[in-house]
């Protein structure tokens, strides 16, 4: 049985991050700085209620009898409990023999073209144990894209106004950057197994090395950028953070609404038409919360049972971080032109292109990932550089046909003087383009 390894990393970042932000606001709270003290509480205790209803709702603790588990969740102790329920059932369970297993029937990645079918056993503690991660892999995510990426922007912005950086903060925004990269990582290898459900999917190490390292520069530069820009343009920043989250927020329900499909009414039995639309509500921002700092490598569908778009689409990730990327240069350059005395020994140009680097780096790390690393990659129709040739391929050709067309299009332009005047032997060479139509010409 695997070891619940993602359980004690996710217990381990839970636990680091609030003790450090509760001893880091009572920093704030001796030194009179009642805003920031509010705000880094703010950032740590929402998410943690959000964590302990997300644990809650996946182990259906509400509809069950157990008030000593409520009373543990509402002291913010349900993850402590469920990290020692978890190893609790680990350990016995190489010591107890299953009286009653379920078997399942899982494909293996394609060799040669052929997939074969297996079946393999699955006890009940295995099967608690999958629970257990897969609530374990959900609270991680809204941990890190609900506190510890507001968390991180905010330290970062306090530390670029006070200009100094003291232990406890910069250690604080390590724990933040951490969390949400573990966050992005467990976002990719649940878009992974959600997607390809029906195959037994495993994950090498330098993949998890790589997606680490792919989520760590995007992450890391978005944030950076995003601090800049509000140091110098507090008004403006409200108008882009709104435009991005309201976009994330509204999309997955506007094409529900084009769809025309009925409510979703099989998210959970238990739940009510009001219950599932909060339900549904708290994804979409979650969704949005995400799409705000990385790319969620999963889409929402609500039409869809599952809720998850299980297509790879490929032009929605090229979009989106050309997008972005658009988006993290323009607000360098509203930081260039518009930077105080606060960056006064700082070498903008540098750090712009430091910046752009960065986040490039990132691209080049997922491309690495999806081409070489990914491990349903064989199921792809395309890899990612026949879809580079061919995207170069189709701009190569778009650019002579321009060309083309424009020179023959100056021919056609020059006047009859000038055509007559030319010799003969012009006459004869220019009879080919004139019988040619421009259109069969640009077709070539």
């Amino acid at each position: 049985m695997k070891f619940p390894g993602s359980v004690l990393a996710s217990v381990f970042l839970f636990v680091a991050e609030t003790t450090t932000a509760l001893y880091l606001s009572s920093t704030y709270r001796s030194a009179g700085d009642g805003m920031w003290q509010a705000l880094t509480l703010l950032f740590s205790l929402l998410p943690c209620a959000l964590v302990q209803l997300t644990l809650l709702f996946v182990h259906r603790d509400f509809s069950r009898d157990r008030p000593l588990v409520l009373l543990l969740h509402l002291l913010q102790l349900g993850p402590l409990f469920r990290c020692f329920e978890v190893f609790c059932i680990y350990c016995q369970s190489n010591h107890v023999e299953e009286p009653y297993v379920s078997i399942i029937k899982k494909r293996q990645m394609p060799r040669n073209g052929l997939s074969e079918e297996i079946e393999r056993e699955v006890g009940q503690a295995e099967g608690k144990l999958f629970t257990h991660r897969s609530a374990f892999s959900r609270a991680s995510v809204i941990q890190a894209f609900l506190g510890s990426a507001p968390q991180l922007t905010l330290q970062l912005y306090i530390s670029t106004l006070q200009r100094k950086v003291t232990i406890t903060r910069c250690f604080f925004m390590v724990l933040s950057l951490l969390s949400i990269v573990y966050g992005a990582l467990r976002c990719n290898i649940l878009a992974i197994k959600i997607k390809y459900d029906e195959y037994l999917v495993k994950v090498k190490p330098l993949a998890y090395v790589c997606i680490f390292l792919w989520r760590s520069f995007e992450i890391a530069t978005r944030v950076v950028v995003l601090v800049l820009f509000t140091s110098v343009l507090k008004a403006w920043v409200v108008m882009i953070i709104l435009i991005n989250f309201l976009s994330f927020f509204f999309y997955p329900w506007i094409l529900f609404w084009c769809s025309g499909s009925p409510f979703p009414e099989n998210i959970e039995k238990a739940l009510s038409r009001v219950g599932t639309t909060i339900v549904l509500c708290f994804l979409t921002f979650l969704y949005a919360g995400i799409n705000m700092f990385c790319w969620s490598a999963v889409q929402l569908k609500i039409n869809n049972p599952d809720l998850i778009s299980k297509s790879q689409n490929w032009y929605q990730l090229l979009v989106y971080y050309m997008l972005r990327f658009v988006e993290n240069a323009f607000l360098l350059l509203m930081w260039y032109l518009y930077k105080t005395d606060i960056y006064m020994y700082v070498c903008a140009p540098l750090l712009i292109l430091q910046l752009l680097i960065g986040y490039c780096t990132a691209i080049l790390f997922m491309l690495v990932f999806y081409q070489f690393f990914h491990p349903c990659k064989k199921l792809f129709s395309t890899s990612v550089s026949e879809g580079l040739q061919e995207w170069l391929r189709c701009v190569c050709c778009d650019c002579r046909r321009q060309k083309s067309c424009e020179s023959v299009g100056k021919a056609d332009l020059r006047s009859p003087a000038d055509i007559d005047e030319t010799p003969s032997s012009s006459k004869i060479s220019s009879m080919p383009s004139e019988i040619l139509n421009p259109n069969e010409f640009c077709s070539i």
